[in-house]
């Protein structure tokens, strides 16, 4: 049997699949500060075989959650001596041009403990200033005195010849065994000094909290079960041994999300969807990203913090190209002092709650609404829920201050949340030159199909999937997930001049550590495959755009391929190229899969009618119809290739799906929700 758990914001999702490729799910409430308690309630209250557990695959934003809420490790910073205010300068570029009083990221290690050591290296790795052991000797018994916890040490293009640093770290190991510390080369070999220091602080700043976290769910988890192989889902869309995450946890900082945008590929790829906009509404959050011919976008261009007024804090960690907002189940409604009506990004949480929850909570939030509008319904939720309290929240604090009834104010609300979660679907696909109508809209998570029907019609979008499992979507991504490890190297040559001997010395140099490392992690050379990116870009230009090219040794033909290549992706992303201007490569990209055993996804065989799965008729308050009295079906009931015709609810375990009028669904072979417009 195989279990993947996913730690949430509200609820910590379970997803197991045995080995007759039986899918089971289950939730539970998020258990902070002591996450691992969630993990281990789920597993008990899905009643999972403890003994037949082949595999644990875990998501947790615990990272995240440390970061954002500043709760990591007391932090120190060894650094180049002249450069020990890398981390305030940061970046010129403003986001919000016109703001006097725009203030730049505070930096996550005060200056004091920003401390300068004797050692230079050139741009291209040669010494010119030898490391002073002495420097470091001093820094040692400053951090000491001050209580430092954990050191991040980032010299001067140490991207290229990285020997300072590892000295830097064996001195440290040397004379003080406890502390932890991280070495910007070891997390990125990528160039951009603010940005590389940055995310080794940021490194160091978590793993305090991560190696204990890690290393307290490890052990409780071996108390009580029995399992060959544990794995903590990363960044990149990849796995990687519990040891690996704790010491490079900063890979794991968007751990959860990314797993259900893998799962939207794997799901894709399995009904022929190759082009997919992937959409998670949570209890918290709504989280967005563009899956083209079955490729997940991964990127090191990656910021927590960074919205139109702040600049954020950059980390050069491989991450999947995720857009993320502050609206989901539990996201509160408010009104702003322009007498504006708004939803999120405060959330309610597991406790106390939306008002539906009885727990205390008195603000309305999204769940509120859809309650009060009849998509939702209390009898399936595990508290006594009190539509009249419901009703006085939403009449009180968004009713009255506009003159109208609760229900018109829970429309309202649940309005203004799918205009939140369209313009976050457009940024990843219309403002990034990408039409929707090319692309299906995958919908998981407890929301997800709740208002993905009413954004398709907004955006146009062909199709909308509600998968096998969506509720607990992500968790099942997990399960088809392979090891994964990303090796991104900053290595500037013109194409015109580049030696193909030296470019294949390149490759076969980089798949060679890769080789090593899997080898460490126990997995077999024949198991292991290799994707190649170059990141190219005009010569004088500063961004760079990621072009696949081939494995294996180069020909001169296959040089002309991959600049012909790079000026499509130019014009698709920048909307020119330059074809009679000089191209060059700046950092080269493995991506190195380690591939396990999958389970199989069984297709469903269910006899009865589409009246069998009736459960009820139900008034649902629709925009510019009012009530309707809409039939309500079960999804674990449905016939596959039966269509329903909206308006129609669909209810599932801990979610719901919601048709429009002209609006059609069925299910699909494997169980999947299809939804389409009627006619098409």
């Amino acid at each position: 049997m195989r279990v993947a758990t996913d730690i949430g914001g509200t609820f910590t999702d379970l997803v197991y699949v045995d080995e007759n490729g039986h899918v089971g799910i289950e939730k539970t409430n998020t258990t902070p500060p002591h996450f691992e308690k969630g993990v281990l309630d789920v597993i008990k209250k899905a009643q999972v075989d403890t003994k037949q557990l082949s595999m644990f695959i875990h998501g947790t934003t615990v990272i995240i959650n440390a970061l954002t809420e500043r709760k990591g490790a007391k932090t120190g910073l060894i650094t180049t001596k002249g450069f020990r205010d890398v981390l305030e300068i940061a970046r010129g570029n403003r986001p919000d041009l016109f703001n006097i009083r725009y203030q730049k990221p505070t930096p996550f290690v005060e200056r004091y403990l920003r401390l300068e050591v004797d050692e230079r290296l050139n741009y291209k790795g040669e010494v010119l200033s030898p490391l002073n052991r002495k420097d470091i000797e001093t820094c040692i018994q400053h951090f000491k005195k001050e209580g430092v916890e954990a050191i991040a040490v980032s010299y001067l293009h140490s991207y290229v010849n990285p020997s300072h640093e590892q000295s830097t770290v064996e001195i440290i190991k040397e004379l003080w065994p406890e502390v932890h510390v991280t070495a910007s080369s070891d997390i990125t070999k990528e160039w951009r000094e603010y940005e590389r220091t940055n995310t080794a602080v940021l490194n160091a700043y978590v793993q305090p909290i991560a190696t204990k976290y890690i290393d307290k769910l490890d052990n409780q988890l071996r108390e009580s079960i029995e399992i060959d192989q544990s794995y903590i889902m990363q960044s990149n869309g990849g796995t990687t041994k519990f040891e690996n995450a704790k010491a490079a946890p900063i890979n794991m900082v968007e751990s959860g999300p990314v797993a259900g945008i893998f799962g939207a590929a794997v799901l894709g790829e399995l009904i022929g969807e190759k082009n997919i906009i992937a959409f998670d509404i949570g209890g918290t959050t709504a989280k967005c990203s563009l899956i083209e011919n079955g490729e997940v976008k991964v990127s090191t261009d990656y910021y927590i913090e960074k919205d139109n007024r702040n600049a954020g804090y950059p980390i050069k960690a491989p991450v999947v190209d995720i857009v993320e907002i502050g609206n989901g189940g539990g996201s509160i409604a408010w009104i702003d002092n322009a007498g504006s009506l708004k939803v999120g990004p405060q959330s309610a949480g597991a406790s106390p709650g939306p008002v539906a929850y009885g727990l205390g909570g008195t603000e309305p939030t999204t769940t509120d609404a859809n309650l009060l509008t009849g998509r939702l319904s209390p009898k399936n939720f595990d508290y006594d829920v009190n539509m009249n309290n419901i009703k006085e929240a939403i009449q009180t604090k968004i009713g009255n201050p506009f003159e109208i009834s609760a229900e018109e104010a829970a429309l309202g609300i649940i309005r203004i949340a799918n205009s939140n979660m369209l313009n976050a679907l457009k940024l990843i696909s219309i403002r990034k030159g990408h039409n929707p109508q090319d692309f299906t809209l995958l919908a998981f998570g407890g929301g997800g199909s709740m208002h993905a029907p009413a954004l398709a019609i907004e955006l146009g979008v062909k199709k909308v999937v509600v998968p096998i499992a969506s509720p607990v979507f992500s968790a099942w991504g997990m399960l088809m997930t392979d090891l994964r490890h990303d090796y991104i190297q900053t290595y500037i040559k013109r194409l015109n001049e580049l030696s193909l001997t030296e470019m294949d010395t390149k490759w076969e140099e980089i798949e060679r550590n890769a080789l090593d490392h899997y080898k460490d992690e126990g997995m077999a050379a024949k198991n292991i495959e290799f994707h190649r990116f170059a990141d190219m870009r005009y010569l004088g230009q500063e961004h760079t755009v990621k072009v696949p090219v081939p494995n294996g040794k180069w020909s001169e033909t296959d040089k002309q391929t991959i600049i012909e290549e790079f000026h499509t992706l130019h014009e698709k992303n920048y909307t020119f190229k330059l074809e009679d201007s000089p191209t060059e490569i700046v950092n080269v990209h493995v991506t190195a899969y380690g591939k396990v055993p999958k389970p199989t996804i069984g297709k469903i065989t269910r006899t009865g009618t589409v009246a069998d799965s009736k459960k009820e008729d139900r008034d649902i308050y629709y925009e510019h119809k009012g009530w309707i009295n809409t039939p309500v079906y079960d999804r674990e009931k449905l016939p596959s290739n039966e269509v329903i015709h909206g308006p129609a609810v669909v209810e599932e375990k801990a979610a719901v799906t919601v048709i429009y009028e002209n609006q059609q669904l069925y299910l699909d072979e494997y169980g999947n929700i299809i939804i389409e417009m009627e006619g098409k």
